[in-house]
């Protein structure tokens, strides 16, 4: 029975493509149209502790170094459990930045645009506000290479908070030049202070290896209660792989072991968020894993599905569910997509590549024209 509507819903969609009169899944958050070459991603949420939904994205696309414009990162909230959506706020320059809760306090934190430095802002009014990240002692934590990062998961443990990063050393290139490494600081301390944060060594990518980089990674605290970063690996052409990374217990250290720190994991070489659920005591992940019917492409650019994954230990990963999915690999994804757990339910927010109402295409799978918000019930079961 679950076939046959997974065949029939595929077939629906199928037709809907074709004819380009399908409706965008879930709530539409953010539109930027496709015709404007400025393309919207970096897509982060939470739930403050009234239960509001705070989302973070940003704008993005060489049109806007064209126009002279910054690249910005737009705060939206939800008081409808996702149903509607109030852009509240913005920040520039202000990229690739996550949002997180700790106590009361709402924060931000990522790159003062595209390869700037490494900065933080704090919000005490649910978002409306924020801190301006302008010097040491307010935000601005790292100024000394060229940072890149994704919105990835912070990690509470050991009484720090963590955060993955990369840098770019020598400044040129995509992925290759990417050095590993993680940032943590005292939960009792002043985030706001760059002199609150410890740094580790940077690891940078063997050209020798699988692949050619590692990026975007994931703190998470294993079975057996070591500290991991697990990082999108970027190979051709399986495309099904992430990297492990150990970090010391207080975040000084980072190592990688390449022969065991290779693992498989369904659509691995693009952007992913993984959480531990306490009650199936299983780690999650929604991924753009790559069904049978839609290999063949180049991996890294194949986002048109978007797929529900579980594992018990970090390394042996399954396919718990089909969540999103769109025939067309070459100007749909649903991509970086970014979530948290609310009881029964995942909710999560996705940077959209989809037919406009008129038919119009995304400029390509990457480039996307929507921020979307999706809810996926009863996911333990």
């Amino acid at each position: 029975m679950k076939k046959t509507i997974h065949i029939l819903f595929f077939l629906l969609v199928l037709m809907q493509g074709l004819f380009g009169q399908s409706e965008v899944p879930g709530v539409i958050v953010a539109h930027s149209p496709a015709e404007t070459n400025i393309y919207i991603g970096s897509p982060s949420i939470v739930i403050l502790h009234d239960g509001t939904y705070v989302a973070a994205y940003q704008k993005f696309g060489k049109e806007l170094a064209r126009l002279g414009k910054q690249e910005e990162t737009f705060i939206a909230t939800s008081n409808d459990r996702g149903k509607s959506w109030q852009e509240i706020a913005a920040m520039k320059p202000f990229s690739w930045a996550n949002l997180f809760v700790y106590q009361t306090e709402l924060y931000l934190m990522g790159t003062a645009g595209h390869y700037g430095p490494l900065v933080i802002s704090k919000s005490l009014d649910g978002g409306k506000t924020w801190t301006k990240p302008i010097d040491k002692q307010q935000g601005l934590l790292r100024d000394e290479e060229e940072y890149h990062t994704a919105p990835v998961p912070i990690l509470i443990h050991n009484g720090r908070i963590f955060r993955a990063m990369e840098d770019r050393n020598p400044r040129e290139k995509w992925g290759v030049n990417f050095r590993s490494f993680v940032v943590s600081a005292p939960l009792d301390a002043d985030l706001l202070k760059a002199s609150s944060w410890t740094v580790s060594n940077r690891l940078r990518y063997n050209q020798d290896w699988p692949g050619r980089a590692w990026l975007e990674g994931n703190l998470v605290v294993s079975p057996e209660g070591e500290i991991w970063n697990i990082l999108r690996n970027d190979i051709h052409p399986e495309g099904g792989k992430a990297c492990i990374i150990k970090v010391s217990e207080y975040g000084e250290t980072v190592t990688f072991d390449p022969e065991n720190g290779f693992i498989d994991f369904p659509g691995g070489c693009k952007k992913f968020t993984i959480r531990y659920d306490g009650v199936s005591k299983r780690y999650w992940s929604l991924t753009n894993y790559i069904p049978e019917e839609f290999k063949g492409h180049n991996p890294e650019r194949t986002r048109n599905t978007l797929a529900l994954i579980s594992s018990s230990d970090l390394r042996n990963w399954v396919v718990n569910k089909i969540v999103l999915q769109h025939p067309d690999v070459a100007h749909t994804g649903f991509q970086y997509a970014d979530w948290q757990f609310e009881g029964n339910d995942i909710i999560t927010l996705i940077r959209t590549a989809y037919p406009e109402p008129d038919g119009t295409k995304a400029h390509n799978c990457h480039d996307a024209n929507y921020i979307t918000f999706f809810r996926v019930e009863n996911f333990r079961k």
